[in-house]
């Protein structure tokens, strides 16, 4: 049986944001309507500030974000997110089902260096989501600049 995120627009989708030569920087998944059905919402070229434009206080959905890295000029490379969205005004049971739905998505979302559950704009701050990554990377060779 294929997982909830497993249509053939979201494998693309996807593979579209994982691919180093497209601009596409990110994709959103929510619920058609009150079903357990994930859709590709939106895709895109403006990174998180035009991915945030699309979290709804009312929606729960899944997200996956390219974000560019790194403790140096030399040293910047992409680095994936994956984010699950429960709005503040998110009913119980939908709330309860995304819970369970993420080990799903992940069988077709499956490459990234951090997991972000968010249920504010505040929990997806661009300087929080960076540093998060940069602990992910590994090595810290500015230790004395850096913030971690």
């Amino acid at each position: 049986m294929p997982g909830l995120a497993a249509t053939q627009d979201i494998i693309n989708a996807y593979e579209d944001v994982r691919n180093d030569k497209s601009e596409t920087n990110y994709l959103y998944l929510t619920y058609e309507g009150e079903t357990d059905k994930l859709v590709l919402a939106a895709t895109g070229k403006g990174g998180l500030p035009e991915f945030l434009e699309h979290l709804k206080d009312d929606k729960a959905g899944f997200g996956y974000l390219r974000m560019t890295v790194g403790n140096d000029h030399l040293s910047k490379r992409a680095k994936f997110v994956l984010v699950s969205w429960v709005g503040p005004n998110v009913k119980v049971m939908r709330k309860a089902k995304v819970s369970v739905h993420i080990s799903e998505v992940k069988q077709t979302l499956a490459v990234f260096a951090v997991e972000v559950q968010a249920s504010a704009l505040a929990d997806l701050k661009e300087d929080v989501l960076t540093l998060k990554l940069k602990k992910a990377m590994g090595a810290n060779y500015d230790r004395q600049s850096s913030e971690y």
